[in-house]
Formats: structure tokens, C-alpha cells, sequence
């Protein structure tokens, strides 16, 4: 047997006493699973949660900390895939809510605080209009029909690897789910090659400036300022989705990079933990929206407006992630990841941390990582059994490797996630190679 294949059978091994273990200490989240298949396909209702053998119930959260059906504690690095920046039930946010509810919920009627939601939105990502929907998917959805409505055209230029919400998805370059656009798939962070897709014939260009659910993989600064060059060349639309980035920087990822789109969607953390979604930009196209001009372009959803999503994310927006907290926030992000790093090099291994500021995701390979063809390289038994490793020692992170850091993650949290990682790092050095 060669030593390639007695490694493939020591990792084999390694992840199925890891699972075993798993099972053992989680009784009630396997029976909950078990219910749960009697009345959802597979027990499941939002795929990403689903991991075999099953995934683990939450019981109960409080700030940075969840407990399991079976009474044990996480560090939540989750972060509810970006959206739980400020933890579970932050205090102001939640007194802001309980407020909001004895005056009623949804009133079928413009209320006072959206106009104030939307006017602190557009001023803290430098957009003209803004209108808001249920979730980063349908602004998404939304956005992107919008840009196809105003050029006239088409086709949309989309990157293999992305995604954009439930309803497109294009790891392997699509999804059969898919909203049926005309789609051009692009290779992300390749400036050549993406440069020859982008004709006159594109309606827009859509992509995150930093993969996140791929494994936080960032564009480069010259990519960025390619798609904007090239896209005003031939007279279409860019659009950055920053659902997930806009948590990144005060303004936004783009505020770093120096790139101004046409239209930009948000979504996660700014509803301040209830259903959001947004896009905005320039006014000329945003303004197809107007319902006072004759040929007003139709919006429904019955909650774009509701009261809890606007006081909540009102609130957080201005009175909790304030450009100095987004700051700092990010800046332990980044020590975070640095340090993790550190650790990866100092034990040799093939094992890195990417992203940027408050997102990090692992990647069990040597080498860059710029695109999804590269993260595609990872060893992914071994990532499974970094996953469920982390999952022994009290760390809540997604199956995928995907970690985010929240307002309430302190220096005694980060410690515990270099201490577990550190630990992985040496338990499983015979299987690093």
C-alpha cells in the first residue's frame, strides 16, 4: 500500500472514531433528527445546517455562548454565517425590539422608522436609494432583474463558485435550482480571462468582493478595478453583493478597495438579527422603483417594511456597530486569523486560515488560495475531522470550515479557538503531512 493511501486510510480511521464519539454525546440531538425526518425532507429545512451523521440541536444562546440538546456549551464562531455579529440577544437591540412590540408589529402601512433605517443605510455605504426586501436572496434576485430591466440586456456575469442566495448557487458553475437568467461563468480572480466575457452584451456583473460561503476568499484589489473599468466600458451594470462584506469595514468592503458599483445588496447582520435584505445605489436606476412615475416597476413583500426588522436593524446599525466598532471588530478578525496562522506554520502543516477582518475560513492545503478551484484542493476528509475535533472542544464553526467573530467574542474566547486548533495541530501531526 502506498503512503498516500495508508494516510487516506489513518485519516479514514481518525474521522470515524471522531464520529463515534459525536454520537455518543448527543443522544437528544439524534432523536430530535430522528422526529424531525417524519415531517421535513431529511429532517431539514435550510441544507447548509444538514452534516452526517446529524446535526447537533441548539438548545439555547446567550451572547457568544449556545448550548446543546444535550446541555453542552459552544463558542459560537459561527455567527449564524455572518448575520449573528452582534451575538444572541444583545441587550440593546433586544430592549429596542420589546419596545417595538407594544406598539404592534406590522401594520400594513408605512411606519416611522424605515425612512430613518434607509437614510442610516444610504449614508454608511454611499448609496443614493435603497429599498428593502426579506433577505439577501431576494436582494439579490431583485437586484439583478433591475440591472436587466435598465440595460436592456440579458445576460449576467457571474463567477464560478459564487453565490448569491438559495437561488444561485454556482460551485461547479451552477445549480438546477437556479433562477433560469442567461448566465456567463466567469473564473474568479482571473483578470484575462474574465476580461474577455465582459461584452456588450452583458446586462451586469454580480459577484462577492470576498467569497464568503466558498472559504473567504478575497478578489484582489486589481481584479475589482478591472470589473469596473471593463463594466463602464461596455455600458453594463456592476454589482457587488456584500451581504456578508458590508460587516467588513464601516462603509463596507468596497470602502477598502475603492471600487463604487452601480448597485450594491445587503443582507445578515443588518436586519440586527431578524429577516433582512436590501439593494441600493444610483439613483437613476433604483428610481424604476418610484411608484409616482407611470412606468413604476412593481415591489411587494408583505415584511419588507415590518417594525422588528427596522427597529432592529435601525438600532444596531447606529447605537451598536458604529464605524468605531466595526473598526475594532475587524482589527480582531485579523489578529485572530493571524494568530491561527502563526500556529499552522509553526507546526508545519497543511493548514491555513483566509479572509479578512471578522471572516476566516480553514483550508487543509499548502498554497494560495484566490479562487474556488484552488480551495477545491483542500483535503476535505481532513477538514471533516477538523470540523468535528472543534466540535469536542466546545467550538461551534460551520461543517465547511466558514468561522466569523462577533461583538461579543473577547480575548478569553479567542484563546480557547487558538488553544483548540493548537490542540488539532498536534493531536493529528501524523495525518499533516
Amino acid at each position: 500500500m502506498s503512503e498516500t493511501s495508508l494516510r487516506n486510510t489513518d485519516i479514514n480511521a481518525a474521522l470515524e472514531e471522531a464520529k463515534e464519539a459525536y454520537v455518543t454525546s448527543a443522544p437528544r440531538s439524534l432523536a430530535r433528527y430522528v422526529e424531525a425526518t417524519t415531517v421535513m425532507p431529511g429532517g431539514n429545512t435550510r441544507t447548509v445546517l444538514h452534516y452526517a451523521p446529524f446535526p447537533l440541536a441548539m438548545e439555547r444562546a446567550r451572547g457568544c455562548r449556545m448550548w446543546d440538546a444535550d446541555g453542552r456549551e459552544y463558542i459560537d464562531f459561527l455567527g449564524e454565517y455572518t448575520a449573528g455579529l452582534y451575538g444572541h440577544s444583545h441587550p440593546v437591540i433586544r430592549a429596542a425590539v420589546d419596545k417595538a412590540l407594544d406598539n404592534g408589529i406590522s401594520f400594513g402601512a408605512s411606519n416611522m422608522t424605515e425612512a430613518r433605517f434607509a437614510r442610516a443605510v444610504c449614508e454608511r455605504f454611499g448609496l443614493e436609494r435603497v429599498r428593502f426586501t426579506n433577505s439577501g436572496t431576494e436582494a439579490n434576485l431583485l437586484a439583478m432583474s433591475l440591472g436587466r430591466i435598465f440595460t436592456r440586456r440579458k445576460k449576467v456575469l457571474v463567477f464560478n463558485g459564487g453565490y448569491h442566495g438559495a437561488v444561485f448557487g454556482f460551485a461547479g458553475g451552477g445549480s438546477p435550482i437556479n433562477v433560469p437568467f442567461d448566465y456567463v461563468v466567469a473564473p474568479y480572480n482571473d483578470i484575462e480571462k474574465t476580461r474577455a466575457l465582459i461584452t456588450d452584451e452583458l446586462a451586469l456583473v454580480i459577484l462577492e468582493p470576498m467569497i464568503g460561503s466558498g472559504g473567504c476568499i478575497a478578489a484582489s484589489t486589481e481584479f475589482l478595478h478591472t470589473l469596473r473599468q471593463e463594466t463602464t466600458r461596455v455600458g453594463a451594470l456592476l454589482i457587488l453583493d456584500e451581504v456578508m462584506t458590508s460587516r467588513l469595514a464601516p462603509g463596507g468592503l468596497q470602502s477598502v478597495v475603492g471600487v463604487k458599483p452601480d448597485l450594491t445588496t445587503f443582507g445578515k447582520y443588518i436586519g440586527g438579527g431578524m429577516s433582512f435584505g436590501a439593494f441600493g445605489g444610483r439613483a437613476e436606476i433604483m428610481d424604476l422603483f418610484d411608484p409616482r412615475r407611470k412606468d413604476a416597476l412593481p415591489h411587494a413583500g408583505t415584511f419588507n417594511n415590518n417594525i422588528l426588522t427596522m427597529t432592529a436593524g435601525f438600532t444596531g446599525l447606529t447605537d451598536v456597530y458604529t464605524p468605531q466598532a466595526a473598526l475594532a471588530l475587524n482589527a480582531r478578525g485579523d489578529a485572530l486569523r493571524d494568530r491561527l496562522n502563526t500556529l499552522c506554520r509553526a507546526a508545519d502543516a497543511p493548514v491555513q486560515f483566509t479572509g479578512i477582518g471578522s471572516m476566516l475560513a480553514i483550508h487543509t492545503m499548502r498554497g494560495p488560495v484566490n479562487s474556488p478551484e484552488d480551495a477545491a484542493k483542500s483535503d476535505q476528509k481532513l477538514k471533516e475531522l477538523f470540523f468535528f475535533d472543534m466540535l469536542a472542544h466546545g467550538i461551534w464553526l460551520a461543517r465547511r470550515g466558514m468561522m466569523t467573530v462577533s461583538l461579543p467574542i473577547g480575548d478569553a474566547e479567542c484563546d480557547a479557538l487558538a488553544a483548540a486548533v493548537e490542540e488539532f495541530l498536534s493531536a493529528r501531526r501524523s495525518l499533516l503531512v
